[in-house]
């Protein structure tokens, strides 16, 4: 298995990845309904995907630093257990939310919320020590 530092840069190029894909997923929902820049609203679809989007980067900020810091201070494989939940609970969520799901959308939310609480708690231990 990988160090902590290897498996946090993984984690953290997959959630990369998956904000990058609903920024496309915007990009295509705009084209879909002929929703001209920089309008936001205009069909429910693409306004679902503008706030699967921007709810992601809400949470990516502050997943990312909570990451790290349970990476640098806590160690171990638990911040990338943790940080591969966060990735999951966002698809979760995004297709909870594109499809109008709350059953699917509800826990998304609120699990990656949880693993974000989760980071910052191990993250904390390891830094005060």
């Amino acid at each position: 298995m990988p160090d902590a530092n290897h498996l946090a840069a993984i984690v953290t190029l997959l959630a990369v990845l998956e904000t990058f894909l609903f920024t496309v997923n915007v990009g295509r929902m705009r084209g879909r309904h002929k929703i001209e820049a920089p309008a936001m609203v205009g069909h429910p679809e693409f306004e679902r995907a503008c706030r699967i989007h921007g709810n992601t980067i809400e949470s990516l900020v502050m997943f990312l630093p909570a990451l790290w810091v349970a990476t640098i201070f806590y160690g171990g494989q638990m911040p990338f257990w943790i940080g591969l939940v966060w990735v999951a609970s966002r698809l979760i969520y995004a297709v909870g939310y594109a499809q109008k799901n709350t059953q699917l959308r509800g826990p998304g939310a609120g699990l990656s919320f949880l693993s974000i609480l989760a980071l910052i708690v191990i993250g904390a231990v390891g830094a005060l020590g």
